[in-house]
């Protein structure tokens, strides 16, 4: 078969049954620049080539928040057998945390924004999922936007699920099925003040001196822990305020991450309790811990990042796998080995055959 915009495909040794080649279909998703509320070349791209592979395709346009400032498409892109129920889909995201990085590659490794997190795990699972639809099993494929930043595609992906048993969700999980998915909890506190002249603080009252108070309490706070999962952690992943060295600040805000191992209402009680009298809280996103099955015979660990699933619970029984290393998502230096990669081909056919069978 002749090759679709850089992802090669070729004809296996029966002659009937299609496959792909992995790693030049993450080379082509690479190619593409998806970063958060910019994922819509990326979706057309996915759905034209999933129909030109016979699949039926269906596309959901995801819409654009007011803090995007953009007014391009976003696409969840949802492929599976034409007319019926799936028994088994596979899910991750089409879209990638800033700033785009180019494609490049090695003899052994692949580079550039989104090659493990996620569209090498698209590519593999869409080349496990043709090998088990020849094999006559009823797959489905899901793919959606935002997930990097509030899942709005799996949220709209979840108000029209197919009646699958099974999900198996896409994140870099070094080719090792997760035990437990830690959740996320996205807090702003913001601090107000009266603004004066430097030299005369007394006339004035300083937002930043607040905020800086009471973010020397949360870091002081004591976080959940569990034992066979680990502690929730904090992250104050910005901070911004004031007018200038010679003012005193009217105006400061901090964002803050926790990741949570439990449910989020003790961090939540002391979080407001180290702020009162001092900032305003206001929690923007949760997303909840989850706890997951294992599969026996297959390799498994403890994900301390938030994923997709708990939006699509609607989608069947979760999983999560696929190949690659968190710890080089969101940094300069992502990669993903190209024999990971293929391995993961394998790891989802075999996982999904013991699920289904």
């Amino acid at each position: 078969m002749e090759a679709v915009d850089g992802a090669a495909t070729a004809v296996a040794g029966s002659g009937t049954v299609p496959t792909l080649d992995p790693v030049q279909l993450t080379r082509a998703l690479v190619e593409i620049d998806s970063t958060t509320y910019h994922e819509g070349a990326a979706g057309e791209f996915l759905a034209d080539f999933l129909a030109g592979r016979g699949w039926a395709v269906e596309k959901t346009a995801v819409p654009q928040p007011l803090e995007s400032g953009q007014v391009g498409d976003r696409w969840n892109v949802y492929a599976g057998p034409a007319e019926a129920t799936p028994d088994l889909v596979f899910s991750t995201h089409i879209d990638t945390v800033p700033p785009y990085m180019p494609f490049r590659e090695d003899e052994h490794f692949m580079y550039g924004r989104g090659v493990c997190d996620a569209k090498g795990i698209i590519a593999a699972q869409l080349a496990a999922a043709e090998i088990l639809r020849a094999e006559g099993y009823a797959i489905g494929l899901l793919f959606v936007s935002g997930e990097e930043r509030d899942s709005a595609g799996a949220k709209v992906a979840n108000e029209t699920p197919k009646g699958s048993r099974f999900l198996i969700n896409g994140e870099p999980t070094d080719n090792r099925l997760a035990l437990a998915s830690k959740g996320a909890l996205r807090v702003v506190l913001t601090a107000r003040g009266k603004m004066a002249h430097s030299a005369y603080p007394e006339l004035g009252e300083s937002a930043v001196h607040k905020l800086v108070e009471v973010l020397g309490k949360v870091m002081a706070l004591e976080l959940p822990v569990v034992e066979d999962v680990g502690p929730s952690t904090l992250n104050i992943g910005q901070i911004q305020g004031g007018r200038a060295p010679n003012v005193i600040a009217d105006h400061a805000e901090a964002q803050l991450l926790l990741r949570l191992v439990g449910d989020s209402g003790e961090s939540r009680k002391a979080i407001q309790e180290a702020a009162e009298g001092l900032a305003e809280v206001d929690f923007t996103l949760e997303i909840p811990f989850v706890r997951l099955r294992s599969v026996e015979g297959f390799p498994t660990m403890i994900a301390k990042f938030t994923t997709d699933i708990p939006p699509l619970d609607k989608w069947g029984e979760p999983l999560l796998l696929g190949p690659g290393s968190i710890h080089v998502a969101h940094t300069p230096h992502e990669k993903l080995a190209k024999k990971e990669l293929l391995e993961a081909v394998d790891l989802y056919v075999s996982v999904a055959k013991r699920l289904l069978n």
